[in-house]
């Protein structure tokens, strides 16, 4: 008897006595360098969620490190694994195919940033893994290998992408179910809710102005969130806060501007963007003013951003597509309106036009960010007609604000540029201060007598600025820039020497002074705060859409009372006149009376 030696690569493993085999390679693939890289993209992912005050490289490289490093598994596969050719080229184009089909079919909310963040490392990853699992069998590591792909690109297919939180985290569900501005649309088409001219009563002779409206712009009268002469009863297990009335609205993060039983809002209706006006005392629409735009960013959202203005017997608004509209505050009849597209020369930033205008003598003032003198430009309140104009950052989400700075009245902008003290009559620069950024830029500055809080977003900080003026001659000096307290898009307020506000998602305490971290305990996600400066209370929004009263304490969290209010992500900023606190986000908006002392 002869025997034949077995010069194959493959070996056949009997399983039972069926004869039943799995073929295993004696060559198996070089499934290490594959483990490297998935082990790599995993920690890159979990790197910025481990830490809790991330830097923009941090975060940049959590979001967009897995996505590049995951696509090195394609020439291990085809230069480095071992696998026979026809192997390669069959798994090659099975997961191209794959990939393309599974991108093909997502939801439109999944294109663009969700494909390249989540469903492209996660498809990769879900091939690589059987491949290094079942490097040795051959007979079925390929098709392990796509099936996984397919589940691993086509899970996503399932999904929608309805944004992210306040740090960045995915917010994902069935692309299939109902979404609130679905719900909201549904009743409108099925309600009698007016579009202009309509509904409710209104006095034909009141006249709105700034003068009798008593939150007459984004953030109140002042501008800096901060409320005298009210103070709240914590008691609230024994006087809890009253709801007065809740209902459904559109999509957007604009606040609400207040006259008399008028409030004044923005949302996103299907294709239209609408100016809302809301009656105090029972959040019926008195009258809704549409045009068509509809402004969406994968990140951010649907929706406008700006605050409506109340000033000279008008509203003024911003839309997110850069529209600035003049309306009358009595029945949302157009006065007027612009566009930043032509008057700037440019298209919208990525997160929309978000500079809620400034009304101040007989100027409607918005950040427009285009070039050369096309920065900063202030709008005639009667006409339309450009005022002046001066040059700015190229992009900013906040908005002009004015101020008194060393007994000089002017106009605050901050940009990605920095700081910039422009003046009211004619727009010229008076001073400016250089902290240069590519990030969006989304507080308020916090103007003292001769100091001025302003911060970055991403990480980056809180800086204090000295400014002394002697003659004609300003001096500009930074005092400190912290890190004690990080905000992303949530303002703070000043008491008694103390800064208190957001750091990245946790409510904080910094020395105004120093820039020295007091404390920081509160999680309350990426929300707001308001100043109840009599007594010096903290009255919070959460970004689940809590309401938070705190005691503004430098030594510790004081926490006096909460309540849910609303449901969903809350950005928004709350507004409080008297013991009515009104909150929206994109899908709620409620009145609340607050028990008062």
């Amino acid at each position: 008897m002869s025997t034949t030696p077995n010069t194959s690569d493959e070996v056949d493993v009997p399983l039972s006595k069926d004869n039943t085999t799995i073929r295993f390679s004696a060559d198996r693939l070089r499934w290490w360098p594959a483990l490297v890289v998935i082990v790599l993209m995993l920690v890159l992912r979990a790197v910025p969620m481990l830490m809790e005050s991330p830097s923009l490289p941090v975060m940049m490289l959590g979001f967009m490190g897995p996505p590049a490093v995951g696509l090195l598994l394609l020439p291990w596969w085809l230069f480095a694994s071992r696998a026979p050719l026809r192997e390669k080229l069959i798994g090659l184009l099975g997961l191209l195919v794959v990939a393309v089909m599974a991108i093909a079919f997502v939801h439109p909310t999944m294109r663009g940033v969700p494909n390249i963040m989540y469903q492209l490392p996660v498809g990769l990853i879900a091939f690589a893994v059987p491949l290094v699992l079942l490097s040795r069998l051959s007979s079925i590591r390929l098709t392990a290998a796509l099936v996984s792909a397919v589940i691993g690109f086509g899970a996503w297919d399932l999904l929608r992408f309805d944004g992210v939180t306040g740090v960045f985290g995915a917010q994902f569900s069935s692309r299939w179910s109902s979404t609130s501005e679905d719900e909201y649309l549904h009743l409108l088409a099925s309600s009698s809710l007016p579009t202009r001219n309509t509904s409710l009563e209104i006095d034909p002779g009141a006249v709105v102005t700034a003068d009798n409206a008593e939150w007459p712009a984004f953030r109140g009268r002042s501008g800096n969130n901060v409320i005298p002469d009210v103070v709240v009863d914590d008691d609230w297990s024994n006087q809890p806060p009253k709801l007065l009335w809740k209902s459904l609205i559109g999509p957007g993060w604009s606040s609400f501007s207040i006259a008399g039983n008028r409030m004044f809002t923005q949302e996103q209706r299907g294709e239209s963007e609408a100016i809302v006006c809301l009656d105090t005392e029972t959040g019926e629409v008195v009258w809704a003013y549409e045009y068509p735009g509809r402004f969406e960013e994968s990140l951010g959202g649907v929706g406008p951003r700006a605050t409506p203005t109340i000033g000279d017997g008008a509203l003024f608004c911003t839309g997110a597509d850069g529209r600035i509209s003049c309306l009358d505050p009595s029945n949302g009849e157009l006065i007027w309106k612009r566009h930043l597209r032509e008057d700037a020369g440019r298209e919208p930033p990525n997160w929309g036009w978000s500079s809620s205008p400034l009304v101040v003598e007989s100027k409607a003032i918005v950040h427009a960010g285009g070039d050369g003198e096309k920065g900063v430009i202030a709008y005639d309140t009667s006409t339309g007609e450009i005022d002046w104009s001066v040059a700015s950052g190229n992009h900013s989400y906040s908005s002009p604000q004015l101020a008194e700075v060393n007994g000089v009245e002017g106009i605050l902008m901050l940009t990605n540029n920095g700081l910039q003290f422009v003046s009211v009559t004619d727009g010229h620069t008076i001073w400016d201060h250089d902290w240069v950024t590519e990030h969006y830029r989304a507080l308020q500055p916090l103007a003292t007598e001769n100091a001025i809080l302003i911060a970055d977003s991403m990480g980056e900080g809180t800086r204090r600025l000295s400014v002394n003026k002697s003659g004609d001659s300003w001096q500009i000096m930074e005092d400190w820039t912290s890190r004690s307290m990080k905000p992303q898009f949530n303002d703070f307020v000043l008491y008694d020497g103390c800064v208190y506000g957001f750091d990245m998602n946790i409510f904080a305490c910094m020395d105004a002074e120093t820039g020295e971290k007091m404390w920081k305990r509160g999680r309350y996600g990426n929300g707001q705060v308001l100043l109840l400066s009599s007594e010096g209370q903290l009255l919070l929004t959460s970004e689940e859409g809590e309401i938070v009263l705190l005691k503004a304490t430098p030594d510790r969290l004081t926490e006096l009372a909460k309540f849910p209010a609303i449901e969903g992500k809350t950005w928004n900023h709350p507004v409080l006149v008297g013991d009515r606190l009104y909150v929206r986000n994109g899908q709620e908006v409620a009145c609340y009376q607050l028990p008062l002392k």
